[in-house]
């Protein structure tokens, strides 16, 4: 079966319909990621087409195809994007959101801004590690949705996002098992930075085992302007 084919039928499955032009926007971007990661090591992208499907593509729409909580938004920051998961299939599934993809690593963003210019997509990629970023004004309390995928637990996670969220948004973070444990050790960190109490749904993607979550923080006061800590601090000394 092909990618475009797999990408629909397991959207269906999960509830809601993929459009066929999004999900060939969704092939179209295997396509670039696979080609650059030729030469680039961006990531490990599966060779199986339903592997790649449901490991990056459809895990990234969860919030989309699962949850009302990308309902309304205008504008998205993915940070730590990496390769753009979740990014660039939000960036697609969400036309009239302008996305944001934030990294540490220029060979990334380079190769995300190529991607995003070669699919027409309202997003953009910039260079720079969230400590540092959340400190300018133009990022600063700007965003709906704040997204993040595989970069930290959530104490720490908090403290890197939250700070890009505006007040009456929300952190949304993709999650595993430990989810509940990590929950549990958030207390000072969401009353420090200005984080609500957060809400919790199970990612299941049908005919997979993988016990995936997805964490939503709502951003209830604004996050005191010593925060985030200064870059790697946040990890060493967490909010907990």
């Amino acid at each position: 079966m092909d990618m475009q084919t797999i990408l629909r039928e397991q959207a269906d499955r999960m509830g809601r319909l993929l459009p066929l032009a999004q999900a060939e926007q969704l092939c179209a971007f295997h396509a670039l990621l696979s080609e650059a990661n030729r030469t680039m090591n961006l990531t490990r992208v599966p060779d199986d087409p339903a592997e790649a499907a449901d490991r990056n593509y459809i895990d990234s729409l969860a919030p989309w195809l699962l949850t009302p909580w990308l309902d309304g938004a205008s504008s998205l920051l993915d940070v730590g994007a990496g390769a753009g998961f979740p990014g660039i299939p939000l960036a697609i599934a969400l036309p009239r959101a302008h996305v944001v993809l934030l990294d540490s690593l220029g060979k990334r963003v380079d190769f995300l801004n190529w991607a995003i210019a070669r699919l027409g997509l309202n997003a953009e990629a910039i260079h720079f590690r969230a400590e540092e970023a959340a400190h300018r004004p133009e990022l600063r309390g700007r965003f709906d949705v704040v997204t993040a995928r595989a970069v930290a637990a959530l104490p720490v996670l908090c403290e890197l996002t939250l700070p890009f969220a505006r007040v009456g948004g929300a952190l949304i973070a993709y999650h595993g098992p430990k989810a509940d444990e990590e929950l549990t050790q958030c207390g000072k960190a969401l009353r420090v930075l200005g984080g609500g109490a957060p809400e919790q749904a199970r990612a299941a993607i049908p005919g997979r085992d993988w016990d995936h979550r997805l964490v939503r923080v709502p951003k209830e006061r604004a996050t005191p302007k010593a925060y985030p800590r200064r870059p790697g601090e946040p990890s060493r000394k967490p909010l907990a």
